[in-house]
C-alpha cells in the first residue's frame, strides 16, 4: 500500500514579511503610484483613439513605458518577499524536536562539513532505512526538507495553487470518476429502471528525479558561523522551483511531470474527458479589437460554478501587461493590484498567478488559463530529499548533488479552461 498524505496547502500559507520593512513598503507604494499613472496615460490613449481612430505615438509609448515599469516593480516586490521568507540565520533546532531528529541533524552537519558518514549510516541502519547506500546520498533532516518545500511553494507558481500530495512510493495511482451515477424521477407506483453506474478510470502520476548541484569551498564549510542547512536550502530552492515551474506548465511527461498545456485541447463545445477545453480570443494572435474583455468574461463562465469559487488566472507578465489596459462598460479597469504586498493582482475579481513559462500571445497560442487548479492539477512529491557529498570532481570545490522526486499532471479536466488566441 502506497503511503499518501495531504501536504499543507501552499496557498493557505501567508507570506511572512516584516511590516516595518521600509524597502518593501516603499516598493509597494511605488507600484501603486505607477498604476495610477498608468491609468491616466491609458485613459488619454483610449480618448485619442475614440477621437482620431489612432492614439498619439508619444502617448502610446508612455503607456508602454509605465506598463513595463510596473512589471519591473512587481518583480522587485516578488524578490523582496521571497528573500524575507528564507530561513532564519540561527541554527537552533525546532522546538519539540525528538532526540532522533536532533541526532540526525548533528550527524548530517558533520557529513556536510567534513564528509563524516559513520553517524549517519549508523542512524539510518537503526531506522532500517534503505537509503543508507552512500552512492545514493543521505536524507536531509526533516526540518531542512520542510523548509525547502515551503519556499518552493512560494517560488513555484503552479505548485502554490495546485493540489499537492506526498507519497512514499514511486508513483500515485488515483481512481477518477469520468462520468457520474445517473438518477431519475419516478412516481409512487412506477417501475424503477436500472441506472448506469459511474465510469471509473485509474490515472497514475509517476515521480521523476529533479536535481541540483550547488558547490562550496571547504573554507566555507569549515566556518562554524555558516548555517549549512540554510545555505543548502537557499541554493537549491530556486533551481528546483524554476525547473518545476516549467514542467508543470509545458512538461511532456518524459523524465519530468506532465504540464497542463501538454494535454490535448479542443473547442469547449466539443469537450470530452481527457482533453482541456478552450475558447477563442476572437482574433488571430490577439484579442478582438472591439470589446476584448468579452472573451475574458466568456472564459470565466465556461467554467462550471463549482470550480469558479477557487479559480485563478494563469498567464505570464507580457499577457498581463496587455490585459491591464482593458476596461468594462462603466470605464473601470478589469485588472486591479493586490491590496497589500504579497497579495496577488486580480482580474474580474479572480486572483492572477504569474507563470513565466506560459506562452506569449501569438497565433493559436494558449497563453491564458483559468480554473480551479487545486482540483484540476495534482503535484506528487515523494518523501525525502537526498544529498550526496562530492569533494573530488571539481577541486577545490565540494559539490552537493541534491535530489528530490516529483511528478504532476491534470487530475480533473473539467476544472481548467484555456483561451486560444485565434479567430475561432
Amino acid at each position: 500500500m502506497t503511503l499518501e498524505t495531504k501536504a499543507d496547502s501552499p496557498a493557505s500559507t501567508a507570506i511572512q514579511w516584516d511590516p516595518q520593512s521600509t524597502e518593501l513598503r516603499d516598493a509597494f507604494g511605488d507600484f501603486l503610484n505607477a498604476f495610477e499613472q498608468f491609468k491616466d496615460a491609458n485613459d488619454d490613449r483610449l480618448s485619442q483613439i475614440e477621437k482620431r481612430v489612432s492614439a498619439d505615438v508619444v502617448t502610446a509609448d508612455k503607456v508602454e513605458r509605465i506598463n513595463t515599469a510596473m512589471d519591473e516593480q512587481k518583480r522587485r516586490m516578488d524578490d523582496l518577499l521571497l528573500k524575507s521568507s528564507r530561513p532564519g540565520r540561527d541554527g537552533a533546532p525546532a522546538i519539540g524536536a525528538s532526540l532522533t531528529e536532533l541526532e540526525h541533524k548533528q550527524a548530517w552537519d558533520g557529513y556536510m562539513r567534513r564528509g563524516d558518514t559513520m553517524e549517519l549510516r549508523s542512524l539510518e541502519l537503526k531506522a532500517l532505512s534503505r537509503q543508507s547506500d552512500p552512492d545514493g546520498g543521505y536524507l536531509v533532516p526533516t526540518e531542512t526538507e520542510a523548509e525547502i518545500a515551503r519556499i518552493m511553494s512560494e517560488a513555484s507558481p503552479i505548485r502554490a495553487i495546485a493540489d499537492v500530495r506526498q507519497v512514499s512510493g514511486a508513483s500515485l495511482k488515483k481512481p477518477i470518476a469520468t462520468t457520474g451515477a445517473q438518477a431519475g424521477w419516478v412516481g409512487e407506483a412506477d417501475t424503477r429502471p436500472e441506472t448506469s453506474a459511474p465510469v471509473l478510470s485509474e490515472v497514475e502520476f509517476p515521480t521523476m528525479e529533479l536535481y541540483a548541484m550547488p558547490a562550496a569551498t571547504q573554507s566555507l564549510l569549515d566556518d562554524s558561523a555558516v548555517n549549512i542547512e540554510e545555505w543548502l536550502a537557499s541554493e537549491v530552492q530556486i533551481a528546483f522551483a524554476e525547473q518545476e515551474g516549467s514542467a508543470f506548465v509545458t512538461g511532456d511527461g518524459i523524465r519530468k511531470p506532465r504540464g497542463f498545456l501538454a494535454y490535448d485541447s479542443v473547442a469547449d463545445d466539443a469537450w470530452s474527458w481527457g482533453k482541456l477545453g478552450y475558447l477563442p480570443s476572437g482574433a488571430d494572435g490577439a484579442f478582438h479589437a472591439s470589446n476584448p474583455q468579452d472573451a475574458l468574461v466568456d472564459l470565466v463562465y465556461a467554467l462550471k460554478a463549482g470550480y469558479r469559487a477557487n479559480a485563478h488566472w494563469v498567464m505570464n507578465r507580457t499577457t498581463q501587461g496587455e490585459i491591464r489596459k482593458f476596461k468594462d462598460a462603466d470605464g473601470n479597469y478589469l485588472w486591479q493590484p493586490g491590496l497589500a504586498a504579497g497579495q496577488p493582482a486580480t482580474l474580474l475579481n479572480f486572483a492572477i498567478t504569474e507563470a513565466e513559462d506560459m506562452p506569449d500571445i501569438a497565433s493559436d497560442a494558449t497563453a491564458l488559463a483559468f480554473g480551479d487548479f487545486r482540483r484540476g492539477y495534482l503535484v506528487v512529491d515523494r518523501l525525502g530529499v537526498r544529498t550526496l557529498r562530492d569533494p573530488y570532481t571539481r577541486k577545490p570545490y565540494v559539490l552537493f548533488y541534491t535530489t528530490k522526486r516529483v511528478g504532476g499532471g491534470v487530475q480533473n479536466f473539467e476544472a481548467i479552461k484555456l483561451m486560444k488566441f485565434a479567430a475561432s
